[in-house]
């Protein structure tokens, strides 16, 4: 009897008593209900990670793709300016070579038409001074002497063809 004395065996009695008042009024299955229904939200929660890990693993791809694309894409840019740039610059170098003989023809144009319209002056000059000095020749012979009309004709005509 000494067991109906102690205080630890009635605290253990009424927690068997206390249990079963639980298990009478049905408070497992609010608990098992309960959990399922925890269970269940964390289910939901977890499916719904999975579908957004997947959804953001299908964004990274489609990011890697564009990515990869976005990099060839300015790899061929970069080989395109440069092929662009080689191009202008022997075009530039082709028309500035065309230029430069282009302006060289026209110098060498001008000086040789510098020295024919000299050599002309020269001439006209050298004509104009042969024809003035055998006039003057010519006169100085024929002062004292009396002048011939054949003479003095073929002397008007020299003079003339000279100049």
């Amino acid at each position: 009897m000494e067991l109906l004395l102690d205080s630890h065996f009635w605290v253990g009695v009424a927690l068997v008593v206390f249990l079963g008042a639980l298990v009478m009024a049905g408070v497992h299955k609010f608990a098992w209900k309960a959990l399922g229904d925890a269970g269940d939200k964390v289910r939901a929660q977890l499916a719904e990670a999975d579908d957004l890990r997947a959804e953001a693993q299908r964004l990274l791809d489609n990011i890697k793709v564009e990515r990869e694309a976005a990099e060839r894409h300015a790899v061929e840019m970069m080989a395109n300016a440069e092929e662009q740039a080689k191009r202008l610059q022997v075009e530039a170098n082709a028309k500035l070579a065309e230029q430069i003989e282009r302006r060289g023809r026209l110098a060498e144009r001008r000086i040789a038409t510098a020295e024919a319209q000299a050599t002309a002056d020269v001439k006209a000059a050298a004509a104009e001074l042969a024809a003035q000095m055998a006039e003057q020749i010519l006169t100085k012979r024929l002062a004292g002497a009396k002048s011939d009309p054949l003479i003095d004709t073929a002397i008007r005509q020299l003079a003339g063809k000279l100049q």
